[in-house]
């Protein structure tokens, strides 16, 4: 639900290694393992498949790397893949990839990059912050995936997997702990239970307490910003028979955030020195459930359903003009609730032709628990106060499927589509500065999007292919403000155009992917002032395509005891005509600025030719680490990373004046680690140049990036 009139936002840059890493090992011989790359599978198009010869634009960690390197939140992984930034700006967290994502944060405008957990479909921008513990993979899909992930992921798609239990695996797992500058204490963990021959579970938790980056004065300020978090997750995996797989994982998250300090964008303070006369806090609490039940029919078509429920509260409240000299705050707190249910049928992997067949559903359902949004001078009068309340229930259906073909001389032909149906509806009442407005409208949606590709093979060490593919985000609600009822917003469309080559060389020492993609990017939705009436905001769609092209690069090497990963991404981006006027600037006409034909003036800007908002035009990260063994086998393993931003715009207005422009970032990370049998010891530094940076924007606040930290982990297997 918009409240404010213009979200900014941008990436938040945090600890992570930098490259690709494998999800998944094949089998490997004695002589082989550890000294080559090993293969790397997605399970992104509900089977099994190497990353290597499947046509899609991926990068892909396992989950012992994210515990090597410390990557524990959302926020850590901007520099494993090309075109990746994450906006973090306190209550919400969105993904951006290629520029395509999510710009504008309110319930209504739905993700452009969908996050998955265990194979459920998470919530859309918000609880983001759930760490990262006990992970099996991350798969990063970058481009539109219009056949498999849904409507909304006109970006790309980010699938977390957590460790599975294992039947008669024996009680195996892992304890690890951390102590660090800022009081920094945390402990994660994790063991396998075998139950019987044919059930076992596995129970994982994570716990940490962290005091503020920030020194926060003024009077009743809350909290500062200190972090405590709790989290659990118990698996069970039952498995009677060979033909039947039945999984079942619950997770209950914790997360006092400890609100997140913020001061003006154009303020010459030190910005980790904070003024406030409001009491901010941010916590978050939620449950996800998922159940997913594989049969295997005699013929080898696997029957699959995956149900989920996930429920969450959300409290947040803070300073909206981050000083100590006003009184302008805001605050919401909102439950969500998600039911999903996904049915596949899926052939058997080999054969001349394979498919898969799908349906799913989803309901979500926002309640805005009663409450003041946002709250003016003086404070305590109806006349400076904006409250909202009420339910805006969501719904998904769909059905998709994917044929294969294996062709003549090793290339392949894939076709895939899905049909969407999506639904909106708001029963809001608005109490706007004395005003009451009651809000009850829907909207609606479908379309088909998808997905055709010619892959070629041309021998086991090089895979080429080439594919046009669709995306469709649905439109969505503006909240009335005092003129009647805006028109929703529509539907955004994307087309994307890729090639790609993938390659294996120097007897499996090193692996590489290369891709070029083009986007013609329709209807991206932005808030901007109401044509007629520009001293209210609302949300449209942008009258012309926006064009997106670039490149892309990885590699990956090993070549025994050194090893390196890398990335590269370079993009482009140009808006379509578009006219507009930036809400936040002094209205000085009060003529109509149309967004398809102006016409131009002083107040209404030619957005046109401008670069897409959170696009930056470079991306680079290289990592490299070199194993030294000592006595009694063990060994001690530098490794050092660097990461590169380069600047970027947080809105189409480009106004450097307003703080638009956010900076290049480099950022150097490193770890030493000692491992001793079944102990590892690592002494860690992030942001090793204490470079301060602005991570987000929003609201005429800025949001900065961590700080340098550093401290010493331990971890034990067994």
């Amino acid at each position: 639900m918009r409240i404010q009139t213009l979200c900014l936002s941008a990436s938040v840059l945090a600890l992570t290694w930098c490259g690709v890493a494998s999800a998944q090992t094949a089998p490997a011989s004695d002589k082989d393992k550890g000294t080559t790359v090993q293969e790397v599978v997605v399970t992104a198009e509900r089977r099994t498949s190497n990353l290597q010869t499947t046509p899609i634009s991926a990068t892909v960690i396992s989950g012992n790397n994210l515990i090597k390197d410390g990557v524990l939140t959302v926020d850590s992984l901007q520099f494993i893949a090309p075109g990746l930034t994450i906006n973090n700006f306190g209550q919400g967290t969105d993904f951006n990839i290629r520029g395509i994502g999510k710009a504008e944060h309110n319930s209504q405008t739905t993700v452009g990059v969908i996050t998955y957990r265990d194979g459920v479909a998470t919530f859309p921008g918000y609880f983001q912050e759930e760490p990262y513990y006990d992970i099996s993979s991350v798969e990063i899909l970058r481009g539109p995936q219009g056949t498999f992930v849904g409507q909304n992921a006109t970006g790309g798609a980010v699938f977390i997997t957590s460790n599975n239990p294992v039947i008669n695996g024996g009680n195996h797992g892992y304890i690890a702990g951390q102590v660090g500058n800022y009081d920094d204490g945390a402990l994660q963990g994790a063991i396998n239970l075998p139950i019987s021959d044919t059930l076992a579970a596995r129970v994982a938790f994570n716990g940490e307490s962290r005091d503020s980056f920030y020194t926060v004065t003024g009077p009743n300020h809350g909290d500062p910003g200190n972090l405590r978090e709790g989290s659990v997750r118990l698996g069970v995996l039952w498995k009677p028979t060979n033909a039947l797989s039945v999984l079942f994982k619950t997770d209950y998250n914790y997360l006092d955030l400890g609100a997140y300090p913020a001061d003006p964008y154009n303020s010459t303070e030190n910005p980790f020195h904070v003024t406030a006369n409001f009491p901010a806090e941010a916590v978050d609490k939620f449950v996800r459930s998922d159940l997913k039940i594989d049969y295997v029919l005699p013929g080898g078509i696997t029957l699959r359903s995956i149900s989920g429920y996930q429920f969450g509260n959300t409290l947040y409240h803070t300073d909206l003009d981050g000083t100590s000299a006003s009184n302008f705050t805001f605050g919401d707190q909102v439950t969500e609730e998600i039911h999903s249910e996904e049915l596949n049928i899926i052939s058997p992997s080999t054969g001349p032709i394979t498919w898969i067949l799908g349906g799913y559903y989803q309901s979500d359902k926002y309640d805005f628990l009663p409450g003041e949004f946002f709250i003016g001078e003086p404070a305590g009068s109806p006349f400076t106060s904006y409250t909202l309340q009420g339910t805006n229930p969501e719904q998904t259906t769909a059905a998709f499927g994917q044929i294969s073909f294996a062709l003549p001389a090793n290339f392949q032909l894939q076709v895939g589509a899905r049909y969407s149906d999506s639904r909106t509806t708001n029963h809001v009442t608005v109490d706007q500065f004395g005003l009451p407005i009651v809000d009850e409208q829907s909207a609606s949606s479908n379309g088909v999007t998808g997905k055709v590709a010619l892959n070629w093979t041309i021998d086991p060490h090089n895979f080429v292919y080439a594919f046009v593919a669709t995306g469709e985000r649905p439109g969505g609600l503006n909240v009335p403000v005092g003129i009647g009822q805006p028109a929703p917003f529509g539907p955004e469309h994307v087309t994307e155009y890729e090639v790609g080559w993938k390659a294996g060389m120097l007897d499996g020492h090193l692996r590489t992917q290369l891709d070029a993609y083009y986007n013609n990017y329709q209807d991206f939705q932005v808030i901007i002032a109401y044509p007629f009436f520009p001293t209210f905001g609302f949300e449209l769609n942008a009258p012309q395509p926006t064009k997106i092209y670039g490149l892309e690069a990885q590699a990956e090497g090993v070549f025994g005891d050194f090893s390196f990963d890398a990335g590269l991404g370079l993009m482009h981006s140009q808006i379509g005509t578009f006219y507009a006027i930036d809400p936040r600037q002094p209205i000085i006409s009060v003529n109509p600025c149309l967004p398809a034909t102006g016409p131009a003036s002083s107040s209404c800007i030619d957005l046109g030719g401008k670069q897409q908002t959170y696009a930056p035009n470079f991306t680079f990260n290289i990592g490299a680490q070199y194993i030294f063994r000592v006595a009694d086998g063990d060994t001690i393993t530098p490794r050092l990373n660097y990461g590169h931003v380069s600047d970027q715009w947080a809105t189409l207005f480009e106004n450097s004046a307003l703080g638009d422009h956010i900076g290049e970032r480099n950022i150097f990370n490193s770890t030493i680690a000692w491992a001793h049998g079944s102990i590892v010891g690592t002494l860690y530094g992030t942001n090793l140049t204490n470079e301060q940076y602005v991570g987000a924007l929003n609201s005429g606040l800025r949001f900065m990036g961590p700080p340098r930290q550093f401290g010493v982990r331990l971890m034990k297997t067994f």
